[in-house]
């Protein structure tokens, strides 16, 4: 399960092996907290997808980890059957949307609209 955490100034999600394996990706993501436009919760994160899969893994309704294309550009999806998901909007970023599973999503989308802390800390939140 990837963990996410909100730093002053930018989201990182931090990948496990298998789920960078199946995303065939090499690193982790790191998004600039400028670049997100908006941030929503959802209880169907399937609604939410676009595009084909291309490269990633999916098992329809129940598992889609990597990156999605569409005619206007990609998102990256960590969606783990039908529980809760966090739907981030991005700009000027790798991605278009970034669509993430977790048990922790009220707490990853308040640490998404509080302004940058002057703290050096970050926010951990854990996707299941």
């Amino acid at each position: 399960m990837a963990v996410l955490f909100v730093h002053p100034d930018r989201l990182e999600i931090r990948l496990t092996r298998a789920e960078k394996l199946m995303s065939l990706r090499r690193s982790d993501i790191e998004v600039p907290l400028e670049s997100i436009r908006s941030a929503a919760l959802t209880d169907d994160p399937w609604v939410w997808v676009r595009g084909i899969r291309a490269p990633g893994t999916a098992i329809p309704l129940t598992l889609a980890v990597g990156s999605w294309k569409y005619h206007d550009g990609k998102d990256f999806l960590l969606i783990k059957g039908t529980r809760t998901s966090v739907v981030i909007d991005l700009e000027n970023a790798e991605f278009s949307r970034i669509i993430v599973t977790t048990k922790h999503s009220l707490t990853l989308l308040r640490a998404l609209r509080l302004p940058p802390l002057e703290s050096a800390g970050a926010t951990q939140i854990v996707a299941d």
